[in-house]
Formats: C-alpha cells, structure tokens, sequence
C-alpha cells in the first residue's frame, strides 16, 4: 500500500545532509585511496571512541550486525539465561532466537518504557550470562541499578544505543555505561552513514581482536602456534600474509568470519555527521520542547521525560494517553486527518511470532502491553522538521486534544 502524502510526515531519513558531507565525499572519490577499509573508517572509529568515552568502537555494516556480534563476544551456552526487554524493534532480541538460550523479558518502567531496574534485580541469577538493553526513544535506562544487578552475577550488559546518539547519563553517553554498546545509522537514526551502518563500543582488548577477526572474514578461534613447519612467503618484504594466516593452529573455531566492513564512503559521511550531532541533536531537543509545551495545556496526556541528570536524545518523541485506547485512538485518528502521521514503535516482542513459537505469551510484560495496546503514541521528531511543520503539527494536537473523549 502506498503511503499518503503528510503535511507533518514521520522522515524518510532520520537526519540531514548538507555541503559538509558532499565534500566529504568529493574528496574521497577524487583521491584514488581506497572505497572499503581506509582513512575514513580508521578516523570515524577514532572519534567515536572518543565521544563515546570508551578504549574502541570497531565500526560493522549495520546496527543488527553489532548486536550479533556482541551477543556473540557474550560467549552463551546452551541453557544460560539471558534478560531483555520487550518494548524494542526486533534486532535487539533476534540475534537470541537460535542460540539455545532461556530469554527471560522483563517488564519495563512505565515511565520510561526502559527494562525496569527493580524487574531486572528479580530475574537475574548465576544461571544470566548477559542482560540486553535499549535506551528506548534515547532516553537512557536506569543503567547503575541494571549493571550493578548483572554483574553482581557475572553477567554482561549489553546496550542497544541505536536510538541513544546525543544522550548522556549523569554526565556519562550511552555506549559507555556498560559492558558492550551497540549503534544504528540506518537512514531514520539521529546520524547516518549513507543509510546503513552499525558501531561496537567497549573497553576489552580480547575483544577488539576478536571482532576485527570476524569482521575480516577471519575465524574467531582459539590461536596457538602452527604444529607444522609452513615456509615463509617473501617475495617482497611486505608479502607476508600468507605466512601470518598459517603461523597459527586454530583449536576451537567460535565464528566462521564475516565480512562487515563499512565502506570508505560510510565513514567519510558518519565523521561529519557525528561532528554535526550537537547541532542535530540540538535541534531534536527544540522540537521535543514545542511539544512538550503544547501537551503541557491538556489534561490527560503524560509525557516521556527524562529523569534528574539525565539527557533526552528524542530518536523518538513518545506521549501517553492515560484515558485508555478509546482515547488514543480518537486522538491518532483525529491528527492523520489533519496531515500528521503517527507511529507506534514498538509491538511488544515477547507477543510476536517467533517468540510466541518459544513458549512466550500475553501477561508476561503487563506494563508494556497495557502501554502499547492502550496509551502509547509517538510524533515525528526529527532535524528535517521545518518550524511551518512544527507549527502545524503542534495546532494538530490543540485541535485534536480539545475533544479528547
């Protein structure tokens, strides 16, 4: 089915692009360097270590690639648990179906729509390897009481930054409140890298080695010294390659190898993008205060707002209607006649197909389904907004909230 045309549209892109890119990208073009693993993506991943506050951010194809593969570096077994959250887009959790693994989802805060801390505190045990997170709409989750519980149980958090880019926690960003971040630049994320793209960031040498491995179609394996004598290769004095690859023995084989290079144009686009997220992320602040201040004058309405200490990132702006579904569904119905588009991100994942076919079922997270089926809301926020759009969509929400049943 096409999509109709909106005065106030969710974006077919989560950011926006300007001169600084294009050069960007007119430079690397013209150079002759190369268009896959170069300058570009060594600089993009310096920069974001740095602005994230980590020791590495080792850059993938895209967001799902990263949450692959640090549920891979969490090294599961068959019959470990692992704690999630049911409100998130379905790679958060994808990554667990064909693991052998028990998934245990939590409910979340109704307030914030994160995992709640205290649901998290309940279910972990020594049989949890990891807990796997999302900063829902980037707003971030209660991250001292979640790390502090998993690790008391030896198990890894696991955050899923994919909406989180221009957040901070107590002064610290998503991406460095725990043990593996994961990040999305998909075309709808707060920055881009050409539409697809993904970010690792850790502290862990072992495990910079380990995914630099797999992300060059090399095994991650256990390495020891080659049992059999192989005859060096040099031709050249550089042409050593081959002999690297058969200096070792490998003893047990934990990944195949992949290829998920981000390729040189990515990284050229995503190092300006992220020199340009204060200005983005300014921008989305702006916008999330508008409408702030325009439900601010209804009754009936709770807003998605962050706690003392803690920024916002609005990947998403999310509102409540606590009257109920009949409510919600007056107030979405009455704002798509009035040209803007409303979402509702996302469908509770433990209720979908996959999860359904493992035994999960309605009643286990009461919160957020009741949130989802009943109050949940999101309003295009976005840095493409123009202030006309803004000040239709917030004379939308007058309109329609002044005959809120």
């Amino acid at each position: 089915m096409l999509k109709r045309d909106y005065q106030v549209a969710f974006p077919a892109r989560g950011s926006v692009v300007g001169p600084a890119e294009l050069t960007a990208l007119a430079e690397l073009l013209g150079s002759g360097g190369p268009l896959s693993g170069g300058r570009w993506r060594a600089e993009f991943e310096r920069r974001f270590a740095r602005h994230v506050g980590t020791r590495h951010a080792l850059s993938v194809t895209s967001g799902t690639v990263a949450l692959e593969l640090a549920v891979h570096l969490a090294d599961l077994r068959a019959g470990d648990e692992v704690v999630t959250t049911p409100q998130t887009f379905a790679a958060t959790v994808q990554p667990l179906l064909a693991r052998g693994v028990r998934v245990r989802f939590c409910d979340v805060d109704p307030a914030t729509l994160n995992i709640d801390p205290a649901a998290v505190e309940d279910a972990v045990s020594d049989r949890t390897a990891a807990v796997v997170l999302v900063h829902y709409g980037g707003l971030p989750a209660d991250m001292e009481r979640i790390v502090a519980a998993a690790h008391a149980h030896g198990a890894i958090v696991i955050e899923d930054c994919a909406h989180a880019l221009g957040a901070q926690y107590h002064g610290r960003r998503p991406g460095a409140l725990a043990d593996i971040g994961c990040f999305s630049f998909h075309t709808s994320k707060n920055i881009t890298t050409l539409g697809e793209g993904g970010m690792l960031t850790f502290d862990r040498d072992d495990w910079r080695d380990r995914l630099d491995r797999i992300r060059s179609n090399q095994a991650d394996a256990v390495l020891t010294p080659a049992t059999a004598a192989i005859p060096p290769t040099a031709l050249l004095p550089w042409m050593r390659y081959s002999h690297e690859i058969y200096a070792h023995d490998y003893v047990d084989i934990r990944h195949p190898g992949t290829n998920a290079t981000m390729s040189e144009a990515a990284a050229a686009a995503g190092t300006v993008q992220l020199d340009r997220l204060p200005e983005l992320a300014a921008r989305r602040r702006h916008i999330a205060g508008r409408l702030d201040e325009c439900l601010g004058r209804h009754d009936g309405i709770r807003l998605h707002r962050p706690a003392e200490g803690v920024t916002h990132a609005y990947h998403l702006y999310t509102l409540f209607v606590e009257a109920g579904s009949a409510a919600r569904e007056h107030l979405v119905k009455s704002l798509d006649q009035l040209g803007v588009e409303v979402q509702l991100r996302y469908f509770p994942q433990h209720l979908t197909p996959e999860w359904r076919s493992l035994g999960h079922r309605a009643g286990e997270c009461p919160h957020a389904e009741r949130l989802w089926f009943e109050q949940q809301v999101n309003l295009p926020c976005h840095p493409g907004l123009t202030d006309d759009q803004l000040d239709h969509l917030t004379g939308a929400l007058d309109e329609a909230l002044a005959t809120l049943p």
